[in-house]
C-alpha cells in the first residue's frame, strides 16, 4: 500500500484500532478523516491533529453512510484509501432455553457484516477512479480459528475473510487493492473487560505495537496482511489443525 500522499478515510475512528491508525498515518503526512457515532470523541481527536477531519457516521444505518460517502468525495475528491474498521464483540449466543438477544444479534451482524459491505459499495466507484485506491477491510484472527464466547463476532469475521477475497477478485480489473488486515487480541476497549486482563489468560497485543507492525506490513504488497499471533490462526488452514488450535483457544 502506499503509505504517504493519500487522503484515508477511516470507519471507527474515535477509538481503538482505527483512531490509532488514523494518527499514524497523519504523522507520515496523509490527509485523515475519521468518522464514527461520538462527535465529541471526533472533535477531540481532530483538535489534536491539525488537518485531521471528522464526519459523524452510524454504520448501521444505510442511510448514514450513503450520505456521509457522497459528503466525503465531495469535499475530499483526492480520497483513495478507505479502512473498514468499526465494529463491535459482544457475547452473544443462544442460551440453554433457546432464547436469543435479538438486539445483540442484530447490531453485531449488522456493524460487523453488512456495514463493511455499504461502506464498500458506497466508497468502490470513487476509489476506482483513483491512482493508487485501496480499501482495506479489518478482519481478525478469530476468521480463522473461533473463539467459542464471541460466536457471532467470528462469523461476522470469517464472512469478511470471504467476501474479501472475492471482493479483490472482482475489483482488481478496476485498479483497486483490497486488503485484509488481519489482527490479534489487541489491548482495546472493544468487547469491554476480559478475565484475560486480570492475568488468566492470554495477554492482548499493546495496541502501539500492533500499529508499528501493521504500518511495516502495509507497505508490503500483500493482500492479506496477518498480525503477530494472528499469523498462527491465518496458517491454521488444515481441519486438523483447526480443531486442535480451536481445543487450546477454548479448553
Amino acid at each position: 500500500m502506499q503509505m504517504e500522499g493519500n487522503t484515508i478515510f477511516i470507519t471507527g475512528g474515535s477509538s481503538g484500532i482505527g483512531c490509532a491508525l488514523a494518527e499514524a498515518f497523519h504523522r507520515r503526512g496523509n490527509q485523515v478523516i475519521i468518522s464514527g457515532r461520538r462527535e465529541d470523541r471526533l472533535k477531540e481527536i481532530c483538535a489534536r491533529h491539525a488537518g485531521m477531519a471528522h464526519f459523524v457516521l452510524d454504520v448501521t444505518d444505510p442511510n448514514s453512510i450513503r450520505s456521509v460517502a457522497r459528503q466525503v468525495t465531495s469535499d475530499f475528491p483526492a480520497l483513495n484509501s478507505v479502512f473498514n474498521n468499526a465494529g463491535v464483540q459482544m457475547r452473544a449466543g443462544i442460551s440453554a432455553d433457546g432464547s436469543l438477544d435479538e438486539q445483540s444479534l442484530e447490531t453485531e451482524i449488522t456493524t460487523n457484516l453488512f456495514a463493511p459491505i455499504r461502506v464498500a459499495a458506497a466508497f468502490l466507484p470513487h476509489l476506482a477512479k483513483q491512482a493508487g485506491g485501496t480499501l482495506v477491510n479489518v478482519s481478525s484472527g478469530l476468521a480463522f480459528v473461533p473463539m467459542a464466547r464471541f460466536p457471532v463476532y467470528c462469523a461476522t469475521k470469517a464472512a469478511i475473510h470471504s467476501w474479501t477475497m472475492t471482493l479483490r477478485y472482482q475489483w482488481q480489473k478496476l485498479g483497486v487493492k483490497v486488503i485484509e488486515l488481519i489482527p490479534p487480541y489487541v489491548g482495546t476497549e472493544l468487547g469491554g473487560p476480559r478475565k484475560q486482563e486480570l492475568n488468566l489468560g492470554p495477554q492482548p497485543m499493546p495496541l502501539d505495537a500492533f500499529i508499528t507492525e501493521t504500518m511495516k506490513e502495509l507497505e508490503s504488497d500483500a493482500d492479506e496482511i496477518a498480525i503477530a499471533d494472528a499469523k498462527k490462526l491465518f496458517a491454521a488452514t488444515s481441519p486438523e489443525s483447526v480443531k486442535r488450535i480451536f481445543g487450546f483457544m477454548n479448553g
